[in-house]
C-alpha cells in the first residue's frame, strides 16, 4: 500500500517518520500484530527549543501590543515617564500571547528578552515618529511655534542662572553656550539627544519585561509537571 504525505501528497516510504519532500512529520503504521490491520504505532514529533522565537507569531503580537504603548510613550503622552512602564507591560503581555498561540511550555527569559526587545523597537520609533509630528503639527500648522520658543528661552535662561549661580562660570563661555541653545541647531541637537536617550530607556524597560513575560509564563506550567 503506498503512503502519501497528507500536505504535498507526494510518496512517503513506509519506514520514514518524515516526508522526504516537505519534511512533514508522518505516522508509523504496524500491521504485524493486528492481522492485516493498520494501527498507529507512534508519532515523530519535533522537540520544542525553548531557547528559539518563531518570529512570525512573535511580531504579529509584538507588533500589536506596541502601538497603544508606543503612542503612551511620545513626547506629547498625559502619562509622562510612565509611558516606560507601558512599554515593558507590553512586552510582557507580548510574550505571554506568544507562549499561548504556540502552546509551549515556555520559553527561557533570553528568548522573552528578545521579544521584549523587539516589541520596545517597535514602540520606540512609533514615539519617536509620533513626537516628531505632534512638534511639526503645532508649529507649522496649528502656528503654536511662538510659543514653544518663548517656553524653551525660559527654560534655557533659568538652567543658565542656575549654573552662574552654583558654580562661578565664565561670563563669556556661558554666554555662548546659551546662544547655542537659542540657535535652531542647538535645540534640535539637544532635542535628538533626550529622544535617543528615551528610545534606550525603552529598550531596557522593554527587554525586562519581556524576560518577566517569560519568567511568569513559565512558572504555573513548571508547578503542573
Amino acid at each position: 500500500m503506498e503512503i502519501t504525505c497528507s500536505r504535498c501528497h507526494q510518496a512517503v516510504p513506509s519506514d520514514s517518520c518524515y516526508c522526504p519532500a516537505c519534511g512533514l512529520p508522518q505516522l508509523v503504521y504496524s500491521s504485524e500484530e493486528s492481522g492485516g490491520t493498520f494501527q498507529p504505532e507512534r508519532e515523530a514529533a519535533i522537540p520544542h527549543d525553548p531557547s528559539s522565537v518563531e518570529w512570525r507569531s512573535a511580531l504579529r503580537v509584538a507588533a500589536i501590543l506596541a502601538v497603544p504603548a508606543g503612542l503612551l510613550s511620545c513626547g506629547f503622552s498625559p502619562v509622562g515617564l510612565l509611558g516606560l512602564f507601558w512599554v515593558a507591560a507590553a512586552a510582557a503581555w507580548a510574550v505571554g500571547l506568544y507562549v499561548r498561540r504556540q502552546r509551549s511550555a515556555g520559553i527561557t527569559t533570553g528568548a522573552g528578552a528578545r521579544i521584549g526587545l523587539v516589541t520596545g523597537l517597535i514602540a520606540g520609533w512609533l514615539a519617536f515618529g509620533a513626537t516628531a509630528l505632534a512638534f511639526f503639527a503645532k508649529r507649522f500648522w496649528l502656528h503654536q511655534g511662538q510659543d514653544f520658543d518663548q517656553v524653551w528661552q525660559a527654560m534655557v535662561n533659568q538652567t543658565m542662572q542656575q549654573q552662574m549661580q552654583a558654580a562661578n562660570a565664565d561670563l563669556q563661555a556661558a554666554n555662548a553656550f546659551r546662544s547655542l541653545m537659542l540657535s535652531p541647531e542647538g535645540r534640535a541637537g539637544l532635542l535628538l539627544i533626550g529622544m535617543l536617550v528615551l528610545e534606550i530607556a525603552l529598550l531596557g524597560f522593554a527587554a525586562a519585561g519581556g524576560a518577566l513575560g517569560a519568567r511568569l509564563t513559565a512558572r504555573p506550567r513548571s508547578s503542573q509537571m
